[in-house]
């Protein structure tokens, strides 16, 4: 494993880092505490010490499990967390990218961040994230103000902004680099969804804000084992996408199969290498749910970087929409 660090707080992070969405929300399948704990616990052996999780996760779940799995080895972990979705009053089933209501007063910061140290089992956070930040939360000066309290008090050690649930909030992303101080901004990007990542890298190296990728893989289809057949359970919330989703995403995996020629990468180490590749991110966050991943996704920091020819490449492909057919002119052919 490869280690980085937030510019501003001197937080480590490994290069490949473990959200716990896939092990505390559900939308991935059900995980047993026991499974969840072993994966976690693997994870730690293959050199990952970043784990991201956010309070809402399972109503407190991803925190507990994190706090379980590594009781004994807190200071040799970091751990970064969210706020702001009031689970404690809105606290029912909710299905794939559902929200509900978010408070971002100073009491309720406060409140919810006393409650995630418990469930954490620590004195202090290493990364704070305001999850899903929208423009209001962006203008909110209580809210900064709170956090560099937060800070102030040694709570947390850094903290930043998650953007989301959609790929979207470009405008938010860039206003809350520019104005406020953040140690970092977490974002959806990958080969098959660059925009708006790509408008983000030259404000985040300006502002010496360290970005932190998820969905590396565009949900799974730069992991290389979806076919034409391929189904999901109706509980997965892939499940949801259209048809054209799947079929267009293989026809892109086809295109950029020269990554994996010769070059001793697979199509999904390839999808973290060119994330990698800009020098402001921070850390890589895919979506892991069994070993055999985590091994392929732990050891992808180990094969060859990009070259600036398939990089190139890359972008000639996606500004093309890498030259696909629709749905239906692929399944009218075939």
């Amino acid at each position: 494993m490869r280690y980085r660090r937030f510019l501003k707080s001197g937080v480590t992070t490994s290069e490949v880092g473990f959200g716990l969405w896939t092990l505390s929300t559900g939308w991935w399948g059900n995980v047993t505490d026991q499974d969840a704990i072993r994966l976690l616990q693997r994870a730690y052996d293959f050199g990952i010490i970043f784990y991201d999780t956010a309070d809402t996760y399972g109503n407190g779940r991803g925190e507990t499990l994190l706090a379980k799995a590594f009781r004994d080895r807190r200071n040799q972990i970091t751990i970064s967390t969210k706020f702001g979705y009031d689970f404690y009053h809105y606290a029912g089933e909710r299905k794939g990218q559902q929200e509900i209501p978010q408070d971002f007063s100073p009491q309720y910061i406060r409140f919810a961040c006393e409650e995630s140290l418990k469930r954490l089992e620590t004195d202090h956070i290493d990364f704070y994230q305001v999850h899903n930040s929208k423009m209001d939360a962006v203008m909110n000066d209580e809210l900064f103000e709170t956090l560099e309290g937060l800070k102030s008090d040694g709570k947390i050690l850094g903290y930043g902004a998650a953007l989301g649930p959609a790929i979207g909030w470009r405008d938010e992303g860039i206003k809350v680099m520019q104005t406020r101080k953040i140690d970092g901004l977490h974002m959806i990007y990958n080969m098959l969804e660059q925009e708006p990542g790509c408008d983000f890298f030259p404000v985040a190296e300006e502002r010496q804000v360290g970005i932190l990728v998820r969905v590396p893989h565009s949900s799974g289809m730069l992991e290389g084992v979806y076919t034409p057949d391929t189904q999901f359970d109706e509980k997965d919330h892939r499940s949801h996408r259209p048809r054209s989703w799947l079929v267009e995403g293989l026809q892109k995996v086809e295109r950029l199969k020269f990554l994996t020629q010769d070059t001793g990468r697979t199509i999904s180490q390839a999808a973290l290498k060119f994330i990698l590749a800009q020098p402001s991110v921070v850390t890589t966050l895919p979506n892991i749910y069994n070993e055999n991943q985590l091994r392929e996704f732990a050891s992808a920091v180990d094969t060859p970087d990009l070259t600036k020819a398939e990089i190139e490449q890359i972008e000639a492909l996606y500004k093309c929409n890498f030259y696909v057919k629709s749905a239906e002119e692929v399944e009218k052919s075939s």
